[in-house]
């Protein structure tokens, strides 16, 4: 299976199975194979990485952007689009994989982020911050600018969509 069928699986698990209905299932384990490290570096020239930061899945803008992201799922595996999903007080996810709490931690500390904020991160394959929001973004917007990339261009002229 290749990587482009196996993170639009997991993306579909993770919008679908959100960290409010997974949370439970998880929440009283310890075991820790079921957790696993992230380490954005790993993703550096394979996938763009959308970070999507809240205090909690209570938030009223983590809820709105994940409505968003929802709608246009499809567009992530053909961007190469892995979401990391970095919540305070709440169990955090990549892909529908959930994440060990250092792996959030990194992420927060990383990129300046505090537990109460709201923030929508997006990292190019470079590994460089192409936009910051504050505020909920369309999925729509993310594709546009994905799309308007060099590399992209690039993907985009060698027959991938």
């Amino acid at each position: 299976m290749n990587n482009s069928v196996l993170i639009a699986l997991t993306l579909t698990a993770s919008i679908v199975l959100s960290p409010v209905s997974i949370a439970g299932t998880v929440q009283g384990s310890t075991h820790a194979s079921k957790m696993s490290l992230f380490n954005i570096t790993s993703k550096k020239w394979k996938n763009r990485v959308l970070l999507v930061f809240a205090p909690s899945v209570d938030n009223h803008s983590y809820q709105q952007q994940m409505q968003l992201l929802q709608e246009q799922k499809s567009g992530f595996t053909d961007r190469d689009l892995v979401i990391v999903q970095v919540l305070a007080t709440n169990k955090s996810y990549a892909n529908g994989q959930l994440i060990d709490e250092s792996s959030a931690a990194n992420l927060r500390n990383r990129f300046g982020v505090n537990k109460e904020n709201f923030r929508v991160i997006l990292v190019g394959k470079d590994g460089g911050v192409k936009r910051q929001n504050t505020t909920p973004v369309q999925a729509t917007a993310i594709f546009e600018q994905i799309d308007a990339m060099p590399m992209r261009q690039q993907e985009m002229q060698r027959g991938r969509k």
